[in-house]
């Protein structure tokens, strides 16, 4: 036999159609009332509006609809988009409404009401009902929370707190808990404000393929599919790089595209397989000229996400997006933080530096070049007091194969990564324009994969030829959207500001497959996604 799955009390509550919601629509349907007859109600505000202008409302008529999300006879309180509002049932004047309520409506149901708006004796505003209809029927127990008083103060019990269900079941989470349906409507205004700030400056926004025939652009390993049509064997994209590069080829001279990419890899609080990236490339700049993009960028943002040029952190600091951010070579950085531990003349051969990386902790059997251990460095020793908004620069030749190198230093390349709060939020290039050069790289890269890399960028023929064509000068810039929302709404997990994060499938119901844990939130071991 099967083991028996121990269920959490919200589990139990939310697990199946509660028998007696399902008479009360039998019921309904039986009286020729069937609440999901109904194909739209007409609104004439609202519920927010009700309080904002009540001045104006108050005394008049109006039309309004939501979920029941409190029920304490004589009010209903109800929810729709733009907040919570109440509706008031006398009992003198609507006897046969309140009667229906009580024997049909219950938590979660959505009514359509009409009324008069007017002030509670609390000094409140709502609608005194003339009519009330059930236009859907919630046939599930929502997790509301329970409000009481005790001794005069407010205590809620209960509410939707059990992780997975809050993930998994998002649709229940946004309805119940006010703090995410914020969240999620501020991760969105990120998107926004990034559109505005580069469409100001003129930069064009396009769409690239999703499915492509190589997974370029970034280390990472793709999701494969099968074209059944064309019998090719395909990829979904990675990166936006290299087919936003072409367009600068073409003559599109500043260009963006935001889009939905994916890394089959690992999941953590900082990364999911799939997640929204942005990606803008202009003619006739550089790094500098990128650091000048993405410090504006950031400005716009922030004013307006939060509505100013301020962000307080969840711990109080405060970053200051009006300020020009720091410039830190990545060799200086670890120099810096390593406490005298590495000096940078350790960091030229590959036995000194794995050396090096063992003494702060790192493993350095996992690398197999020299620049892979001065990343890794950088991510131990200088990541974490990267709070202030800064830019790690002069990257490793190894591991930025599509970075112009750095002149008189070739080891090293012109690149950066924007770090804030302790986490990466960006990575841009002076973009290699060199046919020659970047076949070289694209050579090396090969070699990597032949010797067991998975992660290794692919010779990519026709992106030379089009550089082969001629490419001016030009910048880049590219950075996870989900992360930065994260930044900007205080969100300790990329699940947090993804509306729908990938889980594990659900167990079979009254079955737990040997093995496994009742929780289904994904956690294997972290990628470079996200």
């Amino acid at each position: 036999m099967p083991e028996e799955i121990e269920l959490t009390e919200e589990e139990s509550a939310m697990s199946a159609i509660h028998p007696d919601r399902l008479r009360k629509l039998e019921a309904l349907r039986a009286n020729g009332r069937d609440p999901f007859a109904h194909e739209r109600w007409d609104r004439t505000c609202q519920l927010g509006e009700i309080r904002e202008k009540h001045e104006v409302l108050v005394g008049t008529v109006v039309t309004v609809a939501g979920r029941v999300s409190s029920l304490r006879l004589p009010f209903l309180g109800l929810q729709d988009a733009s907040g919570d509002g109440q509706v008031f049932v006398s009992k003198d004047d609507a006897t046969a409404i309140q009667d229906y309520v009580k024997e049909f409506v219950d938590l979660g149901d959505f009514v359509g009401v009409e009324g008069e708006v007017f002030q509670t004796q609390k000094g409140d505003w709502a609608v005194r009902v003339t009519s009330l209809e059930l236009i859907a029927k919630a046939l599930r127990q929502p997790p509301f929370p329970k409000v009481y008083y005790k001794n005069g103060e407010k205590q809620v019990k209960g509410g939707l707190k059990d992780v997975e269900i809050r993930y998994r079941q998002r649709y229940v989470d946004l309805f119940v808990n006010r703090d995410a349906r914020e969240v999620l409507r501020k991760r969105m205004q990120v998107t926004r404000a990034v559109r505005e700030y580069l469409d100001s400056v003129d930069y064009l926004e396009v769409e690239t393929p999703v499915l492509v025939m190589d997974a370029t652009g970034a280390a990472a390993r793709p999701f494969n599919t099968l074209h059944n049509a064309e019998k090719l064997e395909m990829h979904l994209r990675i990166s936006l790089e290299l087919p936003l590069k072409r367009l600068i080829v073409g003559g599109i001279e500043k260009v963006y595209e935001i889009g939905r990419v994916f890394r089959n890899e690992g999941v953590d609080s900082d990364h999911n397989p799939e997640f929204t990236l942005l990606e803008l490339y202009e003619a006739y700049t550089n790094l500098e000229g990128m650091m000048d993009i993405v410090e504006k960028l950031f400005r716009h943002i922030c004013n307006t996400v939060i509505g100013g040029d301020i962000l307080t952190l969840p711990d109080g600091t405060e970053l200051d997006f009006s300020k020009p951010w720091r410039r830190l070579p990545m060799l200086q950085g670890i120099e810096e933080n390593s406490g005298g531990r590495i000096v940078r003349s350790e960091l030229l051969d590959l036995e000194s530096a794995k050396a090096a990386l063992a003494r702060v902790g790192g493993d350095p059997e996992k690398e197999t070049t020299v620049g892979g251990i001065i990343e890794k460095l950088n991510e131990i020793l200088t990541e974490p007091t990267l709070i202030q908004p800064t830019f790690i620069t002069d990257f490793p030749y190894e591991t930025s194969p599509l970075a112009r190198k750095k002149p008189g230093e070739p080891h090293l390349t012109r690149r950066f990564e924007c770090y804030i709060a302790g986490r990466e939020t960006g990575n841009a290039f002076s973009e290699i324009n060199d046919p020659l050069d970047q076949k070289e790289r694209f050579e090396n890269q090969a070699g990597q994969a032949a010797a067991g890399d998975e992660e290794a960028h692919p010779y990519d023929a026709d992106y030379i030829r089009a550089l082969e064509y001629g490419m001016p000068p030009t910048g880049g810039f590219g950075m996870g959207l989900d992360r930065v929302a994260m930044l900007f709404t205080g969100a300790q997990s990329i699940r947090d500001i993804i509306y729908f994060p990938l889980m594990r499938p659900e167990n079979p119901p009254g079955s737990n497959p040997p093995g496994s844990a009742r929780s289904s939130l994904c956690h294997p071991p972290s990628g470079q996604g996200g």
